[in-house]
């Protein structure tokens, strides 16, 4: 039977209402100006600022707090190029044959085609893995809810690169095994997302799309 973890008082922020109501508006409009970008700049970025951006998704809650999560943070050259190259195979591939005329169809006012040059020109490239299980000497312990734990941490990930002033793309390529083998990951290592990060090119635009409204995401029982 494994000790159980000692427990510490835990003081939480607490603010009058009022001033909860206008910290939880002035997030949410630094929020809604976080738009997806697939146009970057070249311009180097402070690798403090992606560790402290990565430090920031490592708070997220996990299942069994087994952080069951591995962050890449990609800058050298020649590896990005090898990741465009094998990511941009799968895409051609999924763009000719592999995704539905539904899906293309859904893809196609975002303009979006096989060619992604951003996994060069973006100055880093945050690839996420899960971690399916440990490896603790000859046993595997398993790790918990792991999709939703790390998923989780890359939402916190994105909001935290947005805070910083940067901006970001979630890339998916399928498969996405490749990543594994370029950046030499372990067996229980598997990829989740890649995500290019950077300042968004001079004059960058993005489709005019719109969010939801509230009362189509929100159901209120009171």
């Amino acid at each position: 039977m494994m000790s159980e973890y000692p427990f510490k008082i835990y003081t939480p922020l607490t603010f009058p209402e009022e001033i909860m109501l206008e910290r939880s508006q002035s997030f949410y409009e630094l929020m809604d100006k976080r738009r997806t970008v697939r146009d970057f700049s070249n311009k180097p970025i402070d690798h403090r600022i992606i560790e402290n951006c990565i430090k920031t998704a490592n708070t997220a809650p996990s299942g069994a707090n087994k952080q069951p999560w591995t962050f890449c943070a990609v800058s050298n050259p020649e590896i990005k190029k090898q990741i465009r190259i094998a990511a941009e195979k799968e895409e051609y591939d999924s763009y000719n044959g592999r995704m539905t005329d539904e899906w293309l169809e859904d893809l196609a006012p975002l303009g979006t085609d096989w060619r992604k040059e951003f996994l060069e020109i973006a100055p880093v490239l945050i690839v996420v893995f899960r971690r399916t299980h440990e490896q603790v000497g000859d046993k595997k312990r398993k790790n918990y809810y792991v999709q939703e734990s790390v998923g989780l941490a890359c939402g916190m990930l994105i909001t935290a690169l947005h805070q910083a002033g940067l901006v970001s793309l979630t890339h998916t390529p399928s498969p996405m095994n490749f990543l594994q083998e370029i950046l030499q990951r372990p067996e229980n290592e598997k990829p989740f997302l890649l995500i290019p990060v950077g300042y968004p090119a001079e004059s960058v635009s993005v489709p005019d799309i719109q969010r939801k409204q509230l009362n189509q995401i929100l159901v209120n029982y009171l």
